[in-house]
C-alpha cells in the first residue's frame, strides 16, 4: 500500500530521495519568503513529471520570479 499523506510517490525519486529532505538541506540558510518560494520551485520541479506536468513548471517558474523579485527589491527578510 502506498503512503499518500506522509510518503506520497510523487514526491519521492525512483532510489527514495524525498523532496522535503532536498528542500530542508537547500533552504537551510534562507529565510522568509525566500526560503517558501525557493521550497516551492524544488517541490514542483521534482514533481512535475508524476503529477501535473506543464502546470507544475509554471507554478516553479511563479515563485522562481517571485523569490527574483523580493531578491532584488530586497524585502526578503
Amino acid at each position: 500500500m502506498t503512503e499518500t499523506v506522509n510518503h506520497p510517490s510523487h514526491y519521492q525519486s525512483t532510489n527514495g530521495i524525498e523532496v522535503i529532505d532536498v528542500i530542508a538541506a537547500f533552504t537551510e540558510e534562507l529565510s522568509g519568503i525566500v526560503a517558501f518560494d525557493i521550497g516551492n520551485v524544488i517541490k514542483y520541479v521534482c514533481r512535475f513529471s508524476n503529477k501535473n506536468g506543464v502546470e507544475d513548471l509554471k507554478k516553479a517558474k511563479w515563485y522562481l520570479e517571485h523569490a527574483i523579485a523580493n531578491l532584488e527589491e530586497g524585502t526578503h527578510e
